[in-house]
């Protein structure tokens, strides 16, 4: 297997917590390619999740199903950054099982460049 120089975050969270989350990323330099800072890219989406028994839910009540819009953010970051980020992630996400998916990135052009992040 080829070595992963660079991962894709995905993270879900409600629309107002946005800003908070990009501060966060970007004080972590989650989103450098190349020539550019800062890239970060948002999409809504319908989400659902049923707290459970004992859960501190910032959204919903425990035992019953809830369906929210929220946002997706996508953010790369250097592979050897990602705990770093997502730690910081965490930190800023105002969720308690906060989601947030580390996706591989093969074969970008970023490898070939010699960039950074």
């Amino acid at each position: 297997m080829e070595h992963i120089a660079f991962c894709k975050l995905e993270i879900f969270l409600p629309e107002d917590s946005l800003p908070a989350l990009r501060e966060a990323l970007w004080s972590q330099d989650a989103g450098h390619i190349g020539r550019y800072d800062r890239c970060l890219s948002w999409s809504p989406v319908t989400s659902c999740w049923r707290p459970l028994p004992g859960s501190e839910p910032y959204l919903g009540t425990p035992g019953e199903l809830c369906i929210q819009p929220e946002v997706k953010a996508e953010v790369t970051c250097p592979a050897d950054r990602v705990d770093a980020v997502v730690a910081t992630v965490r930190a800023a996400h105002p969720y308690e099982e906060p989601v947030i998916n580390v996706i591989p990135l093969y074969r970008t052009g970023l490898e070939e460049s010699g960039d950074k992040g």
